[in-house]
């Protein structure tokens, strides 16, 4: 970009001050150029007026132009949000000519510069310069600095929209990215342009995309998910690999997204994608690794194999994905044995699987009913799994996917309580004894130790030994979060739900735990944030608006509160909700009738969440008196009360330390 001072009357700025920096480009204007000569030049000469009124109008000087770009310096950052708001209001009223419909990106940020003869340098510039790059047409970008500055002055129905921390190309340091957001102007735009998203340089990063089924019967869609995921589980479990994890890189599961969107979303620099297709004992595996910055393959393979093989496949693939990201990066000099090396800790990451592969398969087709989370699926994944152990005994891992679907079916209600997790207490246990160093057997270990057990200690070390085995396993980290919750420790908590967030960037129960813990420790601004962002991913999710509600009765905004707890999608806590708010409002009618209902529908299963009410209400007699029927129904609830915002009224009550101190809860 060839830029040259223009003769606009220089900002009085003193030397030392702050200034803000626009800088605006055409989008695409090198291939308008090639082909609309004669109305690009007609469109850009309007553009230019544009620009210019726009900068002038809100006190800026326009200190340099090239080509169809601007620079221009304001002396205040609202100053220089105004004018880039009127600049996208008049390029977007602008009736252009067909053939040369001008979109024009724009980056704006706030830093010290070198002025000398009208005209400025130093690093605030090439910061904006890499800020403006990385946004779409019709798409104005800031930097946090900026925002910083401006948060409190904004002009009317101006909003800036998170977009994430992002590395900007030269640049050391991550950008926090905000998007200037009016009803006047296009909302919605693609990932933006930055390649690598902002985390260590230094750790390789990966997401395991689900392999394409091509296979000609749709039921073979399990093999192609449980392959992709299998591939992902040994990756998480290599040391110095930063792996997204499956909640987050499933989500892209039957979309068209392109790599760099993916890559942003999923916060990693590599994606590997792959299809499969099989034919009776037969398998024809595609697979690719693609590095996102460059758009290159560092590596590709096709495998033709019998079923047989299909583990010594997954280790090829496994074994070149690690060499090849660690020598991408440059992290290790080549060594003579590096493949021996990789291929030894493949193996050590691949520990517990069974070498048959009709009992894989089984295995395979167990995992993936599971993953529905239903009742039917749940049972369905219990039969298989029996399938795959009765072929192999000694399958490790199929018994901790057991321990883990006893579990779902128990902690639903979908069987005796008892009967449910002493199967899966039975099942995680075998585990444990076949493979001592298997993450998933001390993780559902751990599960069945806190849930039901309610030994806290022992759910402590089996969780810390999970991690120890797969430090990157985000499973691991929200069940060790919640139990850092449910130890009071929410500090831990809340920083070991972040890191989880950053391997799994849209998974919604690590979003919505975050803020639980949040509104249990009074950050009610995180815990709103965190909100929203779970309702921009799953809008149907259960328990959101229920703990929306909660931070609007904290605000004392009951009757919003109320709208938010009618909207809430589960039924129990819905009716939790609305027996609370009327009767923060004094509806005591409602309050009783929510309250009535949720006791004749969920009193026997859920006898907690009636305990919610009740002390919510300021009843701390029958408060505690459910909490004590909860306690004999071995209710999960049980786990929460250190963390329950409804909970609240009941700490200063005399009864509430001996109550923790029963249950091994105490400080």
């Amino acid at each position: 970009m060839n830029l040259s001072p223009t003769s606009d009357t220089a900002l009085q700025i003193p030397a030392e001050a702050a200034v803000t920096f626009l800088f605006t480009d055409i989008e695409g204007s090198t291939r308008l150029w090639e082909t609309e000569q004669e109305a690009m030049r007609t469109a850009l000469q309007r553009h230019d007026i544009l620009l210019r009124q726009a900068i002038q109008s809100c006190g800026g000087h326009v200190f340099k132009t090239g080509g169809d770009s601007f620079c221009a310096a304001f002396a205040t950052a609202r100053d220089g949000v105004a004018a880039a708001l009127a600049a996208q209001q008049a390029l977007r009223r602008e009736p252009w000519p067909a053939t040369a419909k001008l979109a024009v990106r724009m980056g704006l940020h706030t830093g010290p510069a070198d002025r000398r003869d009208d005209d400025y340098f130093g690093p605030t510039l090439n910061r904006v310069a890499r800020l403006m790059a990385v946004a779409h047409g019709g798409q104005t970008v800031i930097s946090e600095r900026t925002r910083e500055f401006c948060v409190d002055r904004l002009p009317a129905a101006v909003t800036l929209k998170p977009l994430g921390e992002h590395r900007l190309k030269d640049l050391t340091q991550p950008e926090a990215i905000y998007q200037l957001c009016h009803p006047d102007l296009r909302l919605e735009f693609p990932a933006l342009k930055t390649l690598v998203a902002a985390g260590d340089d230094t750790t390789p990063s990966i997401a395991v995309l689900p392999f394409v089924n091509r296979s000609n019967d749709e039921e073979n869609e399990y093999f192609a998910d449980g392959l992709s995921e299998e591939l992902m589980n040994v990756l998480g479990k290599i040391r110095g690999l930063r792996v997204a994890s499956r909640t987050s890189a499933f989500s892209f599961k039957g979309k068209e997204a392109d790599i760099p969107t993916v890559a942003q979303k999923l916060n990693v620099a590599n994606v590997l994608e792959g299809s499969v297709r099989k034919s009776g004992k037969r398998v024809r595996i595609n697979t690719q690794l693609v590095q996102v910055m460059t758009d290159s393959h560092l590596w590709s393979e096709t495998y033709d194999r019998e079923l047989d093989d299909i583990f010594a496949v997954q280790d090829d693939i496994a074994q070149s994905v690690v060499k090849e990201l660690r020598h991408a990066l440059m992290l290790e000099p080549p060594v003579r044995n590096e493949s021996a090396q990789v291929k030894a800790e493949v193996a050590a990451a691949a520990k517990g699987r069974s070498e048959n592969a009709e009992a894989y398969q089984l295995y395979l087709q167990a995992r993936f009913f599971r993953e529905q989370l239903t009742k039917d699926g749940s049972t369905k994944a219990i039969q298989f799994y029996l399938q795959a152990i009765q072929i192999d005994p000694g399958y490790a891992l199929a018994w901790a996917g057991l321990s883990r679907a006893y579990a779902d079916q128990a902690g639903q209600h979908w069987v005796p309580f008892t009967d449910g997790f002493g199967r899966a207490k039975a099942a995680a246990q075998r585990a444990i004894e076949l493979q001592p160093d298997l993450a998933e057997a001390h993780a559902a270990s751990g599960w069945v130790l806190r849930a039901f057990d309610w030994d806290w200690k022992g759910a402590e070390a089996a969780f810390h030994r999970a991690l120890e085995l797969a430090p990157g396993n985000t499973l691991v980290m929200n069940a060790a979060a919640n139990l850092l919750g449910t130890l009071g420790r929410l500090d831990a908590a809340i920083e070991l739900s972040h890191k989880a967030m950053v391997l799994d960037p849209l998974n919604v129960p690590v979003h919505r735990n975050l803020a639980l813990y949040c509104l249990a420790a009074g950050e009610l601004g995180e815990a709103e944030a965190v909100l929203k962002k779970v309702l921009e991913m799953s809008p149907q999710g259960g328990l959101t608006y229920c703990w929306l509600g909660y931070l609007a009765l904290a605000h004392d905004r009951p009757e919003e509160a109320l709208d938010l707890m009618h909207r809430e999608v589960t039924e129990i806590f819905r009716l939790v909700g609305l027996a609370i708010a009327h009767d923060a409002l004094g509806h005591w009618a409602e309050s009783d009738a929510a309250l009535g209902e949720l006791i004749d529908k969920h009193g026997t299963d859920s006898p907690y969440q009636v305990a919610e009410v009740y002390a919510a209400c300021g009843d701390a007699d029958k408060a505690f008196a459910w909490i004590d029927r909860a306690i004999a129904e071995r209710d999960p609830g049980v786990s929460y009360l250190r963390m329950d915002p409804f909970l609240r009224a009941l700490r200063d009550e005399p009864r509430w330390q001996p109550l923790l101190q029963k249950l091994g809860l105490g400080d």
